[in-house]
């Protein structure tokens, strides 16, 4: 057996080999070590006696999915090694082979909100002027593939996938492999398979060679670890991600359009504000929507004019609503269908989506709107399907489709016959109980059954004696009692035993017929699915739009944009309606830059993001957060806001900011929108000040894209007086008796002060640090014309004199006279301070130890 085993591990050796042994599945060696550490599992071993014992753990059978759903998760591959043969009828060993090979991107039953989202297998193909990226969800049979240009924009797409498995055959770039290890992303090689039907099928649509080679590729190792047909993947669709609105993974990441920054969950996100779906795959559709938000007017109207009837009929809506909550997910039915995994279950969970869809299709026609004429069209009910499954299968069917009770009374004569043998014979069993009973006089006499022994007669001890030698045969002896057969019960346990197991093959053998009518219409369930999802997300859109209060957007060509009390609408829900404070952005054409000044705290993050989050709501079709809002359509989304290392590339905040920015500068366009949050605070001042100012003149010189820009340098705020296209806003604060008061406002013109310190008051700084923190300031501002602008022509002053002095700490002239060891020392140190990279209380610390040096 073990020779038999390591045959089948040595090709599977990057896997766990889950090894079926009867009622187990059993993992040996360095699998078991492992594996019973991962999955909690007693490690035992076998051939105890022998100087090298064979570690060894396993799991039943029947649970065999939750173990391998936790290895699965982890980022490993299982290997299911199944037993080919009756082991009753086997001759020698029992043959086994591998019957699927489960990855983290192959996982097809995904459950809780696992469902809700798409589980994408990537292939990556380097060609000559670039890379081909196709992707799949083998749960639902979708299969993408395009072109692209380098390494960056591979990176950002499979990140956006949020693809858990990379497929490859040619060696990827280093540093490429290196940055995908960082992530634990699993990179798996595979050869591509000889052209066959399959792979031909699904290319069959594109022309171009690199992007057939890399789906062949991706169908290649599907089939490889699948082992099985598959008839529910869709032909392959080409696309181009400059087709849609291209937002890169950092500003998705800073939008927090699917994940929250400071959770990691769904919760707090837009996906989440904008889900009022009913459908898993709706869900799905809806996150799709939002990572490629539409540029195409046209496209984008139509969706408009879906949810602005939706949002008018509301009790048809409502009715929408009922019916689809009572709608599976079709899509990964479907896909179970084809997989041959599909039981009696979803059998009947797709005959109840089925029976929705003319009660939904009914609701739709009331509405007379000619925009869902097409929809209605793709509404196939598959009453055929539909019809089958009714006749076939049972409503309450078992989990299981080998143990029988699947399949109704009357669907098939031949399976009614061997069930009125099997309850007649359960008939006859109860009249032979009795029959006994009274022949023996034993009334505790009873007739039972079980897998082993079969029927048997069970007689308690005490009444042993009262039973006749000549007719009972002893089968198995208890402590209390014995079991007997008779002649009789032998003869009629042979008739009932046939029946059970005739009806339970043939059960079995009209279910897989049933399954295959249903795979044969797959293609049909496939297009429902789509109709119905789009329909699903389109009444989430006309729901929330209510709730919320938004307001459909105008879209325009050029370049005008106007927004009259706008909303961050994820900020607004948990704030309130009443409470949040609303605020115009207004960008007529020949405005390309709102630099925004004012208080930390105060809003102005929020005002750029919602600007943000506004733009990519109405381009997926959905109204806005606003009173008003007139948008140009936007071809990419850049951010710069946050401050936080990149601790997977090992990227300091500063740098991260430097790339962020090249970034948005080097691919924007004039169709583009730029959020720029406080560019260069992350080094010196006047390094920072100079290349925030670079930053904007290089924007509004060359790059021409709507823009908005924070900052905390006054000083940048006369730039307006000689950039024509550059505009000054800030966000409102006043003071009451000492007190910051932010008012959230956004007004015209640049903020007065910066009120730091005020905003260091609130944070809870302790009260001698902020008094001399006042002190400093009022020091600082009463030598303030000393001091140099970036804006100016002049030079940066020395800050250090040669070695025989030091300046004044906070004086920028030099002087001659004799340093102070101590003092040296302190500033060296404040010289060397990384204070983006160190908390309040660590600034504090800090500040306390200097004071006892200077004292």
């Amino acid at each position: 057996m073990m020779a038999q085993y390591q045959k089948v591990k040595d090709q599977y050796p990057d896997a766990f080999l889950f090894y079926r042994l009867g009622d187990f599945y059993e993992l040996f060696n360095d699998d078991a070590i492992k594996g019973s550490q991962l999955l909690e599992l007693t490690l035992t071993t076998r051939n105890h006696s022998s100087a090298n014992p064979i570690p060894m753990c396993g799991v039943p059978h029947r649970a065999v999915e939750n173990y391998v759903d936790i290895l699965i998760d982890k980022g490993y591959k299982v290997a299911i090694c199944e037993q080919m043969e009756d082991p009753k009828k086997a001759k020698g060993m029992v043959k086994r082979a591998v019957t699927r090979l489960i990855t983290p991107g192959t996982k097809m039953d995904l459950k809780g909100d696992a469902a809700q989202s798409n589980n994408y297998l990537t292939a990556v193909l380097p060609v000559e002027n670039g890379f081909k990226l196709a992707y799949a969800d083998l749960s639902t049979g979708e299969l993408k593939v395009t072109t692209l240009a380098n390494q960056g924009a591979v990176l950002n797409e499979l990140i956006n996938l949020q693809t858990k498995e990379i497929v490859y055959e040619q060696a990827l770039p280093a540093d490429l492999v290196a940055t995908l290890n960082k992530r634990n992303l699993l990179l798996s090689k595979q050869t591509t398979q000889e052209p066959q039907a399959e792979i031909a099928y699904l290319t069959q649509e594109l022309t171009d060679a690199g992007e057939k080679q890399v789906v062949t590729l991706l169908v290649s190792y599907l089939l490889t670890t699948q082992k099985r047909a598959l008839a529910h993947m869709q032909i392959a669709q080409s696309y181009e991600l400059n087709s849609y609105m291209e937002i890169d993974h950092n500003s998705k990441a800073n939008l927090e359009l699917m994940v929250n920054m400071r959770s990691g969950k769904r919760q707090g996100t837009l996906a989440w504000l904008l889900d009022a779906t009913k459908t898993a795959m709706g869900s799905r559709l809806l996150k799709r929507w939002l990572d490629r938000p539409l540029i195409n007017l046209d496209e984008i109207t139509e969706r408009q004019d879906k949810v602005a009837v939706l949002l008018d009929h509301y009790f048809e809506r409502s009715n929408l609503q009922e019916e689809l909550t009572k709608v599976y997910d079709l899509e990964r039915l479907a896909g179970r269908v084809a997989y041959g995994s599909v039981n009696g279950r979803d059998l009947i969970q797709l005959k109840t989506s089925l029976n929705q869809v003319p009660k939904i299709k009914y609701v739709l026609e009331t509405l007379e709107a000619p925009v869902f004429d097409q929809m209605l069209a793709k509404l196939d009910p598959l009453a055929d399907v539909a019809t089958l499954i009714d006749q076939a299968i049972v409503e309450d069917a078992p989990v299981s489709v080998t143990d029988g009770g699947v399949i109704k009374v009357g669907y098939n004569d031949q399976l009614d016959t061997y069930r009125d043998a099997m309850n007649n014979g359960k008939e006859w069993i109860a009249q032979l109980q009795k029959k006994e009973r009274e022949a023996t006089g034993i009334n505790n006499l009873k007739i039972g059954y079980n897998h082993v022994f079969g029927y048997y007669i069970e007689v308690t001890k005490a009444n042993i004696a009262k039973l006749p030698a000549d007719r009972y045969e002893r089968k198995q002896t208890l402590v209390n009692a014995e079991r007997f057969s008779t002649p009789e019960l032998k003869e009629k346990e042979a008739i009932i035993m046939e029946a059970q197991e005739k009806s339970t093959s043939m059960e079995y053998d009209l279910f897989v017929a049933v399954r295959d009518k249903v795979k044969a219409q797959i293609g049909r369930l496939q297009k429902l699915a789509a109709s119905l999802a789009e329909l699903d997300v389109l009444q989430s859109f006309a729901v929330v739009s209510e709730d919320y209060h938004f307001v459909r957007p105008k879209l325009n060509q050029g370049h005008e944009l106007k927004i009259k009390a706008g909303r961050h609408p994820v900020v607004e829900k948990f704030l309130g309606h009443q409470e949040y404070v609303p605020n115009d952005v207004v960008m007529d054409p020949n405005t390309e830059i709102l630099l925004i000044t004012g208080p930390n705290m105060s809003g102005k993050s929020t005002y750029m993001r919602q600007l943000a989050l506004i733009a990519v709501m109405a381009q997926v079709g959905c109204f806005v957060p606003a009173d008003s809002a007139l948008l140009p359509i936007f071809d990419q989304i850049f951010t710069r806001i946050g401050a936080a290392d990149d601790l997977v590339s090992g990227e300091s905040t500063f740098m991260v900011e430097m790339m962020e920015a090249n970034n948005a500068l080097q691919h924007a366009t004039p169709n583009s929108l730029i959020l720029f949050d406080e560019i260069g605070r992350g080094t010196a001042t006047y390094d920072g000040m100079a290349l925030a100012q670079a930053i904007i003149e290089y924007v509004h010189d060359h790059v021409h894209a709507k823009t908005l820009f924070s900052t905390h340098y006054h000083e940048l705020t006369t730039l307006d007086q000689r950039l024509t296209q550059l505009k000054n806003v800030h966000v409102g604060a006043s003071e009451e008796n000492g007190e910051l008061v932010f008012l959230h406002r956004v007004e015209a013109g640049p903020a007065d002060k910066s009120y730091g310190i005020h905003v260091a008051k609130l944070a809870g700084l302790p009260d001698s640090l902020l008094k001399r923190a006042d002190t400093i300031l009022t020091k600082l501002e009463g030598k303030k014309a000393t001091v140099p602008t970036p804006v100016s022509a002049t030079p940066e002053p020395k800050l250090v004199t040669e070695a025989s002095g030091q300046m004044d700490l906070f004086d920028p002239t030099p002087t001659n006279k004799p340093s102070n060891t101590k003092a040296n020392r302190v500033l060296k140190q404040l010289k060397d301070l990384d204070l983006m990279g160190m908390t309040p209380m660590e600034v504090m610390n800090q500040v306390y130890q200097w004071q006892r040096k200077l004292r």
